[in-house]
């Protein structure tokens, strides 16, 4: 979405002029001046507020206590630094709004921010991205496939996601039942507690989240969802080692932080079959949370078979355990 229309030399201006000196002496002043007369004081405040409310967006910020400035285009490198400058001397907490445009620079990712959000290798000169090859699906569309052939049947589930749509293969759902979609922004922590709000009134959420963002929500994921027992299904995306999408989005540590929790069903398919009857389990259980962590990337090929209830706590062997030297070789399967 272009931001353009409320960035410009109008408001950079006045963003400089409100982290001045010449401004925030007069500021200081009047308060010396008039704190002795709090009627006028308060007056002159509020006619502060309601100018500044005219002119710029900060109004919520100023009645929190902040002194707000902004917004300042933040691609303007020199105009930020002589604001930044001006700010340094100012008395109280300050707001800085700094507004910036995804993809700036690069003309296809200004005009599809959402595909260039993380891309494969490419070749910026033609700037079209490789397509795909359409071989296997990968875990998030075999996630999403379930989820609409699920809610088709059962209009109590509700699919929550924190801003991550396209990433955990949410698309078709949100075009198929919008009323029953809830993209909550960069909020997890929401996320998790609307689920649990949701639960209690009779609903089946699904949190569609990436491992590394769970982390996030950790405190609201044991008092609002495990404590209660609440049957919340987490359908966890990029569980395990994640590739090309950078070391911050590693799902190395849900095992350890879920498996302290009381009442928290975890389960890890080894195929796409294996996550369709995983995530129908989670789904259908009704004893507490559970949590279906599948990776990134491309399924194993298998065939699918009808959708059945999963027996809980029993595992599967898939190759025998065996002792080489002084090394023990374990695979993780469920």
């Amino acid at each position: 979405m272009s931001i353009s229309e409320n960035v410009g030399a109008l408001n950079n201006h006045l963003a400089q002029l409100l982290s001045g000196k010449l401004y925030s002496s007069l500021r200081e002043g009047g308060k010396k001046v008039f704190s002795g007369v709090p009627p006028i004081k308060e007056l002159l405040k509020r006619t502060e507020e309601h100018i500044k409310g005219m002119v710029v967006p900060g109004t919520l910020f100023e009645e929190l206590g902040f002194n707000y400035i902004g917004p300042v285009d933040g691609h303007d490198v020199m105009g930020l630094i002589s604001t930044l400058k001006n700010m340094r001397d100012l008395k109280g907490p300050q707001f800085l709004h700094i507004m910036t445009k995804k993809g700036r620079g690069y003309e296809p990712a200004e005009k599809d921010p959402i595909t260039f959000h993380a891309v494969p290798k490419f070749d910026p000169s033609s700037g079209c991205l490789p397509k795909s090859s359409g071989g296997l699906p990968g875990y998030s569309k075999i996630f999403g496939d379930w989820l609409c052939e699920t809610a088709a049947k059962d209009s109590k589930l509700m699919a929550i996601t924190p801003a991550m749509r396209e990433g955990s293969g949410m698309v078709e759902f949100s075009r198929k039942f919008p009323d029953r979609y809830f993209d909550v922004a960069i909020a997890e922590q929401h996320a998790v507690t609307f689920a649990a709000g949701l639960a209690i009134g009779g609903y089946k959420p699904v949190v569609a989240i990436y491992s590394t963002f769970l982390q996030r929500a950790y405190d609201q994921v044991i008092h609002d969802v495990a404590i209660q027992k609440l049957p919340v299904m987490f359908a966890i995306d990029r569980a395990g080692i994640v590739g090309a999408d950078g070391q911050t989005h590693q799902g190395a540590f849900d095992l350890s932080y879920l498996r302290c929790i009381p009442d928290m069903v975890i389960m890890t398919p080894s195929d796409e079959n294996e996550c369709r009857q995983m995530l129908f389990t989670g789904y259908h259980y009704n004893d507490g949370p559970t949590a279906v962590r599948y990776p990134r990337g491309n399924a194993q090929g298998v065939a699918l078979t009808p959708l059945e209830k999963l027996p809980i706590g029993k595992g599967l062997v898939k190759r025998p355990w065996r002792k080489t030297g002084d090394s023990e070789l374990w695979h993780l399967n469920a």
